[in-house]
């Protein structure tokens, strides 16, 4: 089980870290490179067209502004692609979010919140799980965890305020 992170820019990795630290979690191999759909057509739809081939299993793409690349990918491949918009200097990220998530008919990408890393991880994780029965049991203890850990939240909260 292999997922390929590819970012625009070596500015979103504080953001992709997320991703990779929840790929981690789960012991789900990744790769994180970086590729623009605007200054490296050729070498990011060599990458999509040769993804499966070299093992990799979905495709989370990170970028900002135009953010063209998850659907670049997704032109290229039939692999699941995630996007992650990024929060950009312009417009808070609403111009990412658009570019991403209209994709035209055909060309799919699941698309998470502004800079939501770990959400497009964890979806790869899911998406993983249906050949993966291993990761969706992990998946499984990391929700029921998740919801221990607010029901205790709320516990301590109710004591002491």
């Amino acid at each position: 089980m292999k997922v390929a992170i590819i970012m625009g820019s070596k500015s979103d990795y504080p953001v992709v870290q997320k991703a990779e630290t929840i790929l981690q979690e789960f012991g789900v191999e990744y790769e994180t490179r970086i590729m623009s759909a605007h200054r490296t057509p050729k070498v990011t739809e060599a990458f999509a067209a040769n993804a499966e081939s070299n093992g990799f299993e979905v495709i989370i793409a990170a970028a900002g502004k135009a953010a063209h690349l998850a659907g670049v990918l997704a032109a290229g491949t039939a692999l699941p692609v995630i996007g992650i918009p990024m929060k950009s200097s312009t417009l808070d990220g609403l111009d990412s979010l658009l570019s991403t998530v209209q994709m035209p008919k055909g060309i799919p990408v699941a698309t998470v919140a502004v800079d939501g890393a770990e959400n497009a991880a964890l979806l790869a994780v899911q998406i993983l799980s249906v050949k993966y029965d291993t990761l969706r049991d992990k998946m499984k203890q990391y929700k029921a965890k998740m919801e221990a850990d607010i029901i205790a939240l709320d516990q301590e909260f109710q004591e002491n305020k």
